[in-house]
């Protein structure tokens, strides 16, 4: 058997937890042939076959379930061999790898960030805009620390611990010429016949979960008629008058155009933000959520 490199590592992780030629390939920034010569040579050196591949879906063999077991752990033992040298090299003791999603960047965020970094020069914070979906699994996987996903997953793996750590408004992003546009709240019941762009769920599935459910409460099934990946994108599309979003009010700021909702009269819609981590964390992870909670109830 050949030795194989930590790239062919590294495609086969991404097609392993996308299960999709095409999205990990979107994921590494690569062109799909190439990614399949990866994984085919892969396949050739190891001499198994790793994925079961058909024109509907793309599953794992036996032989690949092993192999992602331990290759999972090889791939992120070298990555934190390599941080581990570049923080000697540097005079670090420790850092944090972070997710957070720049379209709810909060003030209550930046100043743990600022904080936590004052408090504890010696410890380097690195962070990643990525989608909820993306920082999970980077959680799983041991790639990320802290993760700053939004509001909670439905369906999440205990192995992830969330901790609350604020709140926000949720508002009605309008087109510029809608007719409610000039109202100072809109009422959820007012959009029930709009077209609505939304964040794609495959992106973030606990808020668009979390829009369907507000909905369906309020007695009607929003009509999408667009998706994109990242809120900045929808709240976009509302300027551009392709329809009609629910959105957090951070992303207020971008377009200006959101206007508090109400899901009754004495009740604004809000959501609930959680940061997810890593299992069993130590070092500074602790001391951070720690300190992010203590910022939460001020």
């Amino acid at each position: 058997m050949s030795e194989f490199s930590l790239r062919e590592l590294e495609c086969f992780l991404a097609v392993a937890g996308e299960l999709s030629f095409t999205r990990a390939a979107q994921r590494l920034h690569l062109a799909q042939p190439p990614l399949s010569r990866t994984i085919k040579q892969l396949e050739e050196k190891l001499d198994v076959t790793l994925f079961e591949r058909s024109k509907r879906k793309v599953e794992l063999t036996q032989a690949g379930d092993a192999f992602l077991i331990e290759s999972r752990d090889i791939l992120n033992r070298v990555r934190r061999a390599g941080d581990a040298a570049r923080r000697a090299a540097e005079g670090e003791t420790d850092h944090l790898e972070i997710g957070f999603v720049s379209a709810v960047l909060s003030s209550g965020m930046v100043e743990a960030f600022s904080r936590f970094r004052k408090e504890n020069p010696h410890i380097r914070i690195n962070l990643h805009d990525r989608l909820p979906s993306e920082q999970l699994r980077a959680l799983a996987e041991g790639e990320f620390d802290i993760g700053f996903i939004g509001i909670a997953p439905e369906n999440h793996s205990s192995g992830i611990p969330l901790t609350p750590w604020g709140s926000e408004p949720l508002m009605a992003f309008l087109p510029p010429d809608h007719p409610l546009s000039d109202n100072k709240t809109v009422k959820l019941t007012a959009l029930a016949e709009e077209g609505f762009v939304s964040i794609a769920s495959e992106a973030a599935p606990a808020y668009a979960a979390h829009v369907r459910r507000i909905c369906n409460e309020a007695g009607f099934r929003p009509r999408i008629v667009q998706e994109a990946r990242r809120a900045q994108a929808v709240a976009a599309m509302t300027i551009a008058g392709s329809g009609v979003a629910i959105l957090p009010a951070s992303l207020h700021r971008l377009t200006g155009n959101g206007k508090p909702l109400r899901l009754s009269r004495n009740r604004i819609a809000k959501l609930s933000y959680v940061v997810a981590s890593r299992e069993n964390a130590a070092g500074a992870v602790p001391d951070f959520l720690a300190l992010i909670q203590r910022i939460s109830r001020k």
